[in-house]
C-alpha cells in the first residue's frame, strides 16, 4: 500500500494545519508556548486525558514522535 499526499486545489501540498481541528490548534498553541498538559486542559476546560489524546493526534498528523518535535513543528509552521 502506498502513502498518498493530499494536494491543494492548485496542485500543491496541503499544510498540516488544514488537517487540524480547532481544539488541536489550541493544544498546539499551548505546547508552543511551553504549557504543560495540565495547564492546557485547565485553560480549555477539558480533561488532561483529552489533551493527551489531542497530542497523540497532533504527533501523527505532524509526523513527529515527541512533544519537543511538536513544539518545533509549531514554530516552523509559525503558530
Amino acid at each position: 500500500m502506498e502513502a498518498t499526499v493530499e494536494t491543494a486545489p492548485a496542485g500543491g501540498p496541503v499544510s498540516p494545519l488544514v488537517q487540524l481541528t480547532p481544539t488541536q490548534m489550541k493544544v498546539l498553541r499551548g505546547v508552543h508556548s511551553g504549557q504543560l498538559n495540565k495547564q492546557i486542559a485547565y485553560e480549555l476546560g477539558i480533561a488532561e486525558a483529552t489533551v493527551k489524546a489531542h497530542m497523540t493526534a497532533l504527533m501523527r498528523k505532524l509526523n513527529v514522535r515527541n512533544r519537543t518535535q511538536v513544539a518545533i513543528a509549531a514554530q516552523a509552521l509559525q503558530i
